[in-house]
């Protein structure tokens, strides 16, 4: 653990060794805030964390040392010698020689309290305090681990990163629920004018701009914030989140679609539960504690693909649906394809079925989450677009080729592999209908 602080909180102060620690003559530097003060008569015990693991630094010092303001949450720098700990609790300790309070915390005004276990709810109250809760500060190493994953998959895969705006003049998916930006001055004038031009909104998907890209690269994904004014404070929604998008050109099979999907789900995932061990398990532990075997069942196993469903036909599924054809399947990621095409958007491929008429559109329905992944094979052929909406059609006149994509929702993946009820605590700063805090 201390070795892969050594870039971090910790810096050595002398040049003798180069191993830290397994030198007891290597005296170091170490940076970061308390998180539990024990004093004896004869010696003063301190828990020091950097933010780089759940586990804390353990540091021995001379009752003397104490000071007044050396109190739970506040920000110390410590120098002393590293030493191999006779405790079986931890491989290594400091023996401190001198500490600096950089920062004192007000113990009395500081919600967070030293060994107790507060709720997610609670500490959700305090966006600029809750990194410091041990929870909270899982998740963001688990994010931080999941995004270079998830780069790193697409990269290893041939995939070209695409930097697609936020600000653009399109409604991908035709919900019509935008945010829709206005300047300042535009309001106080008499004629408001755009600024673009033209009505201009906070991106909803980065589709349409991957479509682009993908008459040029065979395989692109961007990875960045979207934007949704629906009007719910579920635990299943918020206002800004992070998609991971995805467009494959020459494809003409949906099932090339979803072997990236489950291929994506589970290399990131299996990167998580290796690099962050300690991090998930404390989720596991005491947030969702039968997830780990669910977990490691599903990494095992086929996603599942449902052939029939129990509705009538032309109904939307709904989130009842979705846990329920979930639970059918024996609670694993289940794969349902080719819906109705009065359901879904102009530019999902006609499946030309007959009477049914169906769309080659996919959705990724995880346990206690539901829809994780949607996606489609694109309507490439110039004939049934120029039957259904004339916008769209330059990107088929030019070398158009059969083509599909999907998109993730990030915060929805961490809630399914930490077992996280409410996707609010799944982002460092939730953003959702009648709540902007910090």
């Amino acid at each position: 653990v201390f070795k892969a602080r050594m870039g971090l909180g910790a810096t050595r102060s002398s040049g003798r060794c180069p191993c830290p620690w397994q030198c007891s003559l290597n005296w170091i530097t170490f940076k970061g805030w308390v998180r539990s003060v024990r004093s004896q008569k004869e010696v003063l015990f301190l828990h020091i964390n950097d933010g780089s693991s759940l586990e804390s630094l353990q540091v021995v010092a001379d009752p003397s040392l104490e000071k007044r303001d050396l109190t739970f949450g506040s920000a110390v720098e410590v120098q002393g010698k590293l030493v191999k700990s006779p405790h079986k609790m931890q491989n290594m300790e400091l023996q401190a020689e001198t500490i600096h309070v950089v920062g004192p915390c007000d113990i009395w005004s500081f919600p967070l309290k030293m060994k107790e276990r507060h709720p997610l709810e609670y500490v959700r109250q305090f966006p600029h305090l809750r990194c410091r809760n041990n929870t909270l500060g899982a998740l963001l190493r688990i994010r931080s681990e999941a995004t270079a994953s998830i780069h790193s998959f697409f990269q290893d895969n041939g995939y070209v990163h695409i930097h697609t705006p936020i600000i653009t003049s399109n409604d991908c998916e035709g919900a019509g629920e935008l945010f829709q930006i206005e300047v300042s001055w535009a309001k106080e004038s008499v004629e408001k004018s755009h600024f673009f031009n033209v009505p201009a909104f906070l991106t909803v998907s980065g589709q349409l701009h991957l479509e682009v890209m993908a008459g040029a690269f065979t395989h692109v994904f961007t990875f960045g914030p979207t934007f949704r004014a629906e009007n719910s404070q579920s635990r299943r929604h918020l206002a800004e989140f992070y998609m991971v998008e995805a467009e494959l050109s020459f494809t003409e099979s949906l099932q090339d679609i979803m072997q990236v999907m489950e291929d994506l789900f589970k290399t990131v995932t299996s990167t998580v539960l290796s690099k962050c061990p300690r991090d998930v398990e404390l989720f596991h532990k005491y947030v969702a504690p039968a997830q780990k075997d669910r977990l490691e069942q599903i990494l095992k196993h086929k996603f599942m693909m449902p052939l029939l469903l129990s509705l009538q036909w032309g109904c939307d599924l709904q989130t009842e649906h979705e846990k329920y054809l979930v639970k059918h399947c024996g609670e694993v990621p289940v794969f349902v394809v080719n819906y109705p095409y009065d359901l879904k958007p102009f530019y999902m491929r006609d499946n030309e079925d007959g009477p049914q008429h169906t769309v080659a559109a996919v959705d990724l329905l995880v346990p206690g989450v539901g829809e994780l992944c949607g996606g489609s094979l694109r309507e490439e052929r110039l004939p049934f677009l120029e039957s259904r909406l004339q916008r769209y059609l330059d990107l088929r006149k030019f070398g158009s080729v059969p083509h599909g994509g999907f998109g993730m929702g990030f915060e929805r993946y961490l809630q399914y592999i930490l077992g996280v009820d409410n996707i609010k605590d799944v982002i460092p700063f939730p953003r959702f209908s009648h709540s902007c805090l910090l």
